[in-house]
């Protein structure tokens, strides 16, 4: 296929013909460090492929070169190759190894990497129309829509409208409609939130808003009910690799089955992911989305990556022991070269206070013995709340340190507030922030007020 038109077009339906040898000398990195597994995975083409790929496996690598190998060796132009992910930084970190391992950081500035929301903004831009939007719609953000969840909701208890917030998220994420939800509620409760689900959703229309669960929502219901919008961006991406798949939720799914299934196509895709490291369970993902990519796609060819190239056996063992209780869709064992590796250690404290102060005790120690720089360590903890009484111990043992994560300085009241009005400034159509710069500071208009301006 090197040098070949991109699959599925002749040369008629193709004006713009993509050869790979015009771009890239003769050459095979593929024998480049991949083991057995990893290049199996990157050199199956011919359909749907899932990728098992436990912790440290070199998933990542898997993808990019994958992405690369389609580019060099099977004709595929970098604009019809699609690669998701999660977050913005794992996306941006995967563009930078693309064009590494294909030297042509133009190329690679082609290819669509981004988050599933983002991909989402980019099919509702072209598509607005479709969907009952103006083409300069605005996202609201999580702060925005508690806001109008505020004025609709009859509780002012902001935990309760948190609560129905996530609710509502869930709902949306599971395709399910406010009609639905009230059908479906077990009592006044649910039904009352139900019903605030839909005048929620109606605010947001009346604003020519969405929020971030519409970004995929709303594409899934126009590639339903638009067999033409489908096919354009079917035609588009051509190719899907999507990363971290156990933490895909039913809307997603959804997404993906809809740029990858039509009358007379092959599902072209690989899905990459490991049900032992699905963690968000509480905001929709559901590893049921790998038992249904068997059943969707009978053909689907499995290969796992069992090998790890992070930790020590010892460490491997452990995990082995700890994910081995969990509820199995595949079975894989993770493996290592790097030996055995030191003891681990767990040492039970009475309180956190005693835990931080032993922590900085040990890291100084540690790194007297070793000759270390303070640079060399980083502490690990579960929530933010854990940070203070770190913090305290470190500043005691006079140990210099970053902390990474918090809230953004972006996120503050004040910042959102100045911000609003450069919004406002910038698109004069941008109607969440009209709605904050007109309420801030208080001025006397309320929520009728501003329905009618909707």
């Amino acid at each position: 296929m090197r040098g070949g038109l991109l699959r599925g077009h002749s040369a008629q339906q193709n004006s713009i013909q993509w050869r790979a040898s015009d771009h890239f000398p003769p050459r095979c990195f593929m024998s480049s460090g991949l083991n057995p597994q990893q290049h199996a995975a990157v050199t199956h083409v011919e359909g749907p492929c899932l990728v098992l790929a436990g912790a440290g496996s070199g998933k990542t690598r898997v993808i990019t070169a994958k992405i690369a190998h389609l580019i060099e060796h099977c004709g595929y132009a970098p604009k019809n190759i699609a690669a998701l992910t999660f977050t913005n930084k794992a996306a941006s970190e995967m563009r930078e190894r693309v064009a590494k391992l294909l030297g042509e950081p133009a190329l690679a500035k082609q290819l669509t990497v981004s988050t599933f929301h983002s991909l989402g903004v980019q099919i509702l831009r072209r598509e607005a129309g479709a969907v009952g939007l103006k083409e300069r719609f605005s996202i609201m953000d999580s702060d925005d829509c508690f806001g109008i969840l505020q004025d609709l909701a009859v509780s002012t208890d902001k935990a309760v409208i948190r609560r129905l917030q996530h609710q509502i998220s869930l709902w949306k994420n599971a395709l399910c409609s406010p009609d639905q939800a009230l059908t479906q509620a077990q009592d006044e409760q649910q039904a009352q939130a139900a019903r605030v689900f839909r005048s929620y959703v109606a605010t947001l229309s009346s604003y020519q808003s969405v929020d971030f669960d519409d970004l995929i929502r709303l594409p899934v219901e126009l590639f339903r009910n638009d067999e033409a919008a489908r096919d354009r961006w079917q035609r588009r991406l051509r190719y899907l690799l999507i990363d971290e798949y156990q933490d895909t939720n039913t809307c997603q799914y959804e997404l993906i089955k809809l740029l990858v299934t039509g009358i007379g196509k092959k599902p072209m895709f690989t899905a990459v992911g490991d049900d032992d490291q699905a963690i968000y369970a509480w905001r929709g993902a559901t590893i049921d989305n790998l038992n249904n990519l068997q059943q969707d796609f009978p053909e689907l060819k499995l290969i796992k990556l069992e090998q790890n190239y992070r930790s020590s056996n010892r460490i491997l063992r452990a995990a082995n022991a700890v994910i081995g209780n969990n509820p199995k869709v595949f079975e894989k064992s993770l493996w290592s070269e790097h030996g055995m590796g030191d003891q681990i250690q767990v040492v039970a404290m009475d309180d956190e206070e005693a835990e931080a102060n032993q922590v900085a005790v040990l890291l100084s120690a540690h790194k007297f013995d070793r000759r270390a720089r303070f640079s060399d360590y980083a502490i690990l903890y579960r929530g933010n709340h854990q940070s203070r009484v770190l913090e305290k111990a470190l500043r005691r043992e006079r140990i210099p340190y970053v902390m990474s994560g918090g809230q953004s300085f972006f996120d503050r009241a004040e910042i959102k507030d100045i911000v609003a009005y450069l919004r406002l400034i910038a698109n004069g159509d941008d109607d969440p922030a009209f709605i904050r710069a007109v309420t801030t500071p208080r001025r006397g208009v309320g929520q009728a007020t501003l329905e009618v301006l909707g």
